[in-house]
């Protein structure tokens, strides 16, 4: 399989920053994605909304289908999966891509903080995963793709940022759990992660120090772009870095992706501690 043409994906969030960017790849290949999404109305800070997304998929030649509500709530995810069958006939493609972010350390992360984190992201995967598992195993060639990172066990994560660690690492254990549950079914589940930080809003607000030694969005579009049209039979547990991705498909010049002149400048993401050898 050489494009999503014609297949649907369902993702949450996906209103700007990364989980736009793997929309509007999907939608030039002219496949059908649903974005869950709370931001109806534009935020102060946040460009975007889950309508402006639709429009910009539409404009890139896929379909897409904005469905308001939030990923903690099985209702809302229950309807988002009801309304893309009904709208595009089926469910090829998961897009687990809504998540909260606070690297407050232990005593001070209030526990709001931390439920907020939690619910987005580790049941939030594991909710929308679940409620779309019986579309998926009628689907073509189907996946099941979630931002989040390796597992790393060293102390030096979890010792930093517990509360948020713990989150993703949930994500991931769901791709390693999924993976396995779902493999005689042909699904594949797979997480995906960024080596460096990626220019969103979420970095520009929260990591404003270190926000002009990112990569694009673009560069974690290309990656998910070329895991989800691999045979979903033989491609699944893998927690995927996203230069590793494109390397295997013969593209180890990333100078497109990047916001500064040098690779040495630029900012490892988080739970990833070396450069790639082979980008640059």
């Amino acid at each position: 399989m050489q494009d999503l043409a014609g297949r649907t994906i369902i993702m949450s969030g996906g209103s700007r920053g990364i989980g736009l960017a793997i929309a509007l790849r999907a939608a030039r290949d002219g496949a059908n994605v649903a974005i869950l999404a709370k931001t109806a109305e534009p935020h102060p800070k946040l460009e975007g909304t889950i309508y402006s997304a639709a429009e910009e998929i539409e404009a890139a030649g896929g379909k897409a289908l904005p469905v308001v509500g939030d990923v903690r709530e099985e209702a809302d995810v229950q309807r988002a999966v009801d309304a893309t069958v009904e709208a595009f006939g089926g469910i090829d493609i998961v897009v687990n891509n809504a998540s909260a972010l606070n690297l407050a350390r232990t005593t001070e992360l209030s526990m709001k903080a931390y439920d907020l984190m939690q619910s987005i992201n580790t049941r939030g995967t594991f909710l929308l995963s679940k409620t779309a598992i019986p579309y998926l195993a009628q689907g073509t060639n189907p996946h099941i793709l979630t931002l989040s990172p390796p597992l790393d066990l060293r102390p030096k994560w979890a010792g930093q940022y517990l509360g948020y660690t713990l989150s993703k690492y949930g994500m991931s254990l769901c791709t390693i759990g999924l993976a396995e549950e779902l493999a005689d079914r042909g699904i594949a589940a797979n997480s995906l992660w960024p080596r460096t930080l990626i220019a969103t809003a979420a970095v520009r607000n929260l990591l404003s120090d270190a926000a002009d030694r990112t990569r694009s969005p673009q560069i974690v579009a290309d990656a998910a772009h070329a895991i989800l049209v691999r045979d979903s039979r033989t491609c699944t547990g893998n927690t995927f870095i996203d230069d590793e991705v494109l390397a295997a498909e013969g593209i180890t010049d990333l100078s497109r992706y990047r916001s500064v002149e040098r690779d040495e400048d630029l900012e490892l993401d988080l739970f990833v501690d070396s450069a790639a050898p082979a980008a640059h």
